[in-house]
């Protein structure tokens, strides 16, 4: 093969969590799809916890965090654990550049900016991949540069490209700023050093920003002499921002990648089959999912008013408590419910939220639950904990919407009755633009296809 027509290899490395490798090993499938070879790495302690499924084009390799023997739930506390992984990361995955040879750009996680002073030491490019909306890293980019100063001394937070904020619409590191310091310091790190990357990829899309401020007046929005259409045209004017989502399997979107039916690893086995029997024995429209991610788990109080709910409400229900959550749900209660409902330690979510059957989706907000119910066409009762939740709730009801939210009492806590008056309201609703942006021609699909074509000229 002669030098001008190499193929360009790109370098992929993710955060070790669910949330941030599912996003980005589905670009990498989308890069693969368009000629490019591609290698995607995360952390040898997380890649042991998981099934990844490797029947794929994809190259997968690891690099180290420092704690290579060890699974994730025995890992350091946060700010023992960030530090060894800057320091062992950055030179396990120089290692690995050198290994792989001929690498042309990496692809790296916002969790891990270092990443950038590697691929600048090798001469390549370097391009930063946000996992999280263009609004919430908008407002960590005003933290980092000091632009928002925290804590909050202002009720409402006003910056360019977003609708007016709350202070507790805001991420909860921003608004309840010192009780997460160590996470909170990280994702505002990811910003140090951003002006340096070559590129800069959202798993996001241009129509989803563009999105009409729905309940807010013109005089909120928050805009003033800017004139700025979305916050991605915002971020345009800083980085070379390109928004290449949304990052969910092709099969669910747009059908381009014909084997791509599912994400590539789980944390935890999906009840696959007794989930999509039960589904298939319900009403068009009929029944509300709720599941609340990997992470969160709530307290006795919260459980006994969704279970009130539930057991009250005249609605049929799916509903997936973690193994981690089963003590504050009485037997009985799983038992007495059996005819209208099924519950469930874990399930396919992407098969969920595609059957007809769905009609609500009760949602912890995490982003990833979130684009997959409005690529599904699912509307959603948001009931956000902590992070970017608060911010990704907010957008679902007012800019986006795709649902409301279940507002918590004083005591952090979302009562019966808000509860069920929030899903009675979003039975119904409607169909995105998603499918049009990562589709052929579409928005985010000539984002790539630009990225593309520059990495092949450098090849």
């Amino acid at each position: 093969m002669s030098l001008q027509a190499k193929q360009p290899h790109v370098l992929v490395i993710s955060y070790p969590a669910q949330g941030h490798v599912n996003p980005m090993l589905q670009f990498c499938k989308r890069l693969v799809a368009k000629g490019i070879k591609t290698t995607f790495a995360t952390t040898k302690s997380f890649s042991k916890t998981v099934h990844i499924d490797h029947n794929t084009p994809i190259t997968f390799e690891t690099f180290s965090d420092g704690f290579d023997d060890n699974g994730r739930d025995q890992l350091a506390p946060h700010d023992i654990y960030f530090t060894k992984l800057r320091e062992e990361g950055s030179k396990s995955l120089s290692s690995l550049v050198e290994k792989l040879d001929g690498v042309n750009a990496i692809i790296y996680d916002g969790f891990l900016p270092w990443a950038l002073d590697v691929a600048k030491r090798f001469k390549i490019f370097a391009v930063i991949f946000f996992t999280q909306t263009c609004a919430v890293n908008n407002i960590y980019y005003h933290v980092n540069r000091n632009l928002l100063k925290i804590p909050l001394s202002n009720s409402v937070v006003s910056l360019p490209g977003l609708p007016k904020l709350e202070n507790w619409e805001t991420p909860s590191f921003v608004h309840r700023f010192g009780e997460f310091p160590v996470v909170g310091e990280l994702v505002f790190s990811q910003f140090t050093d951003i002006d340096q990357a070559d590129w800069v990829f959202f798993n996001s899309f241009y129509k989803l920003e563009e999105e009409k401020f729905t309940k807010c007046s013109n005089r909120d929005i928050g805009l003033k002499q800017d004139h700025v259409k979305t916050v991605v045209d915002w971020m345009t004017k800083l980085w070379r921002v390109k928004t290449i989502g949304p990052t969910l399997p092709s099969m669910y979107l747009d059908k381009q990648l014909l084997e791509d039916n599912n994400y590539m690893i789980n944390l935890f086995k999906p009840m696959s089959i007794e989930c999509m029997s039960w589904l298939n024995n319900k009403p068009k429209g009929s029944v509300v999912y709720l599941s609340f991610g990997s992470l969160i788990n709530h307290g006795p109080g919260q459980m006994n008013e969704i279970i009130s709910t539930l057991t009250d409400g005249g609605f049929s229900f799916l509903w997936v408590i973690k193994s981690s959550e089963e003590a504050n749900v009485p037997k009985e209660f799983v038992n007495s419910v059996s005819k209208k409902g099924l519950v469930v330690t874990w399930c396919p979510q992407l098969e969920v939220l595609a059957h007809e059957s769905i009609g609500c989706f009760v949602t912890h907000c995490g982003y990833n639950s979130t684009l997959e119910a409005i690529c599904s066409g699912v509307p959603v009762v948001g009931m956000p904990q902590w992070s970017d939740q608060s911010t990704n709730a907010k957008y679902v009801e007012d800019v986006w919407g795709v649902g409301v939210r279940a507002k918590p009492d004083a005591n952090g806590i979302v009562r019966r009755q808000v509860l069920d008056s929030c899903i009675r309201e979003v039975m119904e609703g409607e169909k995105t633009l998603a499918k049009e942006a990562i589709g052929q021609g579409g928005t985010s699909d000539k984002n790539i296809d630009e990225f593309v074509a520059e990495l092949k000229l450098q090849s």
